[in-house]
């Protein structure tokens, strides 16, 4: 077993053999062996171990095996005691995630307080095949099923390359005890329902099972690779800085749903929705999806992708004057007695007899109607927008002026309303003139 490990820290460069390494040592046979193959090979260790008081008495057993077991090889122990109950209390999260997060968090700050390099842990290749096995029977991705990973970040794992039974065949050949977690026995958890029962059916159909399944992870690791990169520029060549993508460029991709799922996922949105994302795009526009982070909008024949942002709220205007509307958009109202009328989008001229204080300038609502200038009756804002081919983000972006009695004053950009145009009879004016954030 130690020429195969040394083999394996080799390919992968998971040790710097002048480095401090620090070894996560529970006491059970996996984390014990990578002690002391890692000491047999020369690598300057320190031990560190995690007492978080679930077990009861075999907890405090685990605590004083560590003990005895460094002081006899001679290794610095690093010892700390967690109240990992509390902490699942406060945090909200579950005991095993709990744990996780104590252990981990620890071994980073001991890293940095002793200069070491690495935390070492005992995952062997069993353990990688429980992990494909659990993620395979959940559903999963091209990235769940690439078993653990040698290295990730500081933390690395220099017994991948063997198998438990091997494990168990060292400890055994240099007369090593260990302590056993009576927890890894109990059919309980779906981790230990694989290892007890799953596992060795497979190995009495193939004696390779375990063996052939790692593997697999391995191939399907060099295949991620590939498929990570091509779909990277893939989504860098069809979306742009506003996250607006065609919906021809997604279509036309080989695996359109692969394509929304690393597109979207790292947006929150999950599987079942991206499912249901792609369904949508051969139906209506107009679809939104929401994640807890942002909103994806199907329009026509894009799709936008925007964070979640505050509600805009409306902003009163109680006279004239100039306006900052959400922090962005100037708004300037100056009435005269001189009648001329700005020709431009961005400017409106209406007969201020009807006009009253205060005004509204606040976002197109649903239902909201006009009469546009120079056509006859009234028409939902909406409709207007699409008659003039508006994205559905464009329509959502769309401003109004309300007159104080609810009348639509100016479509923001478009047309006023016929009723407030200039006629031969108007002696006052109000003009409203719109110029963005400078």
């Amino acid at each position: 077993m130690k020429r195969k490990v040394a083999g394996f820290i080799a390919k992968h460069r998971l040790l710097d053999p002048s480095g401090l390494h620090l070894v996560a040592l529970s006491g059970g046979p996996d984390s014990v062996a990578l002690l002391r193959v890692l000491i047999a090979l020369g690598y300057r260790v320190e031990a560190a171990h995690c007492n978080f008081h679930l077990r009861g008495a075999e907890s405090d057993r685990d605590e004083a095996f560590v003990k005895h077991l460094c002081e006899s090889l001679n290794v610095p122990l690093h010892l700390i005691h967690f109240d990992t109950d509390e902490y699942a209390r406060v945090h909200q999260v579950s005991i095993e995630m709990a744990a996780r997060e104590l252990r981990y968090g620890y071994f980073e700050r001991l890293c940095q307080d002793i200069g070491a390099s690495t935390v070492c842990v005992a995952h062997h290749r069993d353990d990688a095949v429980e992990t494909f096995l659990m993620n395979l029977l959940r559903g999963s991705g091209i990235h769940g099923l690439t078993g653990i990973r040698p290295q990730n970040g500081i933390v690395v794992r220099p017994l991948l390359g063997v198998s438990r039974q091997e494990v168990l065949e060292y400890l055994d050949s240099i007369a090593q005890d260990y302590v056993t977690d009576s927890t890894n026995l109990e059919s309980i958890v779906l981790r230990n329902k694989l290892r007890l029962q799953v596992i060795p059916l497979l190995q009495q159909l193939n004696p390779k099972a375990v063996e052939n399944i790692d593997k697999t992870a391995s191939y399907l690791r060099e295949a991620e690779k590939v498929y990570d990169a091509f779909m990277q520029n893939a989504v860098n060549s069809a979306s742009s800085a506003s996250q607006t993508i065609p919906t021809d460029e997604i279509l036309r991709q080989p695996s359109p749903e692969s394509f929304l799922f690393e597109w979207l996922s790292p947006h929150g949105f999950n599987a079942s929705q991206i499912e249901r994302i792609l369904a949508a795009l051969m139906g209506e526009p107009g679809r939104e999806f929401l994640s807890p982070s942002h909103v994806l909008l199907i329009d026509r024949r894009t799709l936008v992708l925007e964070p979640v942002s505050e509600p805009v709220k409306p902003l009163r205007v109680p006279e004239s004057g100039n306006y900052r509307f959400n922090g962005e958009k100037l708004f300037s109202f100056k009435e005269s007695e001189e009648v001329s009328i700005l020709k431009s989008a961005d400017c409106a001229t209406l007969d201020a007899a009807n006009i009253q204080y205060p005004l509204t300038i606040r976002l197109v609502q649903e239902g909201d109607a006009f009469c546009p200038l120079g056509m006859e009756g009234r028409k939902l804002v909406s409709d207007y927008l699409t008659d003039r081919k508006l994205s559905l983000l464009e329509k959502r972006r769309t401003l109004v002026v309300v007159n104080a009695n609810g009348d639509i004053l100016w479509l923001v950009g478009h047309r006023p309303d016929h009723r407030y145009r200039v006629i031969p009879e108007t002696t006052r004016t109000l003009s409203i003139t719109l110029s963005e954030k400078s």
